[in-house]
């Protein structure tokens, strides 16, 4: 057996209010579910994002919680990549540098396929590329 697809991806944030206006007003996606302090969730496709604060996450579920589930989670920066199209991409630059938001890099894959990589307002590196980068 093998697994058909992620279904979630988490990042770590220190700011969830900015995290929130950043995910939901400048990359537009759909907030799905928010605990004050804790998380806040966005659909992205077929998919979800996940951002946690860590210092709350790294704690254990109390006996009693309702869901139960186990400490996760990580300090520092991590990475997110976001399929879009050539033209989706071109236009994701365009409406990024529009609102303020730095490009990191812009280029070709030796093997096809065109990223732009940007940060999130926590230091995450967050990547728009081509499906084709990985022969998909």
């Amino acid at each position: 057996m093998t697994p058909a697809a992620i279904l979630e991806s988490a990042l770590y944030v220190d700011d969830l209010d900015r995290a929130e206006e950043f995910y939901g007003e400048t990359l537009g996606l759909t907030r799905i579910a928010k605990v004050e302090g804790r998380h806040v969730f966005f659909r992205c496709d077929d998919g979800v994002l996940l951002l946690f604060n860590a210092d709350v996450t790294k704690v254990p579920p109390s006996a009693d919680a309702r869901l139960p589930v186990p400490p996760h989670g990580t300090r520092g920066a991590g990475h997110l990549c976001f399929k879009a199209s050539g033209e989706e991409i071109e236009a994701w630059r365009h409406d990024l540098e529009k609102k303020g938001v730095a490009i990191e890099a812009d280029f070709e894959w030796p093997n096809g396929g065109r990223s732009i990589y940007f940060r999130d307002p926590a230091g995450n590196s967050l990547e728009f590329a081509e499906a084709r980068i990985w022969g998909l």
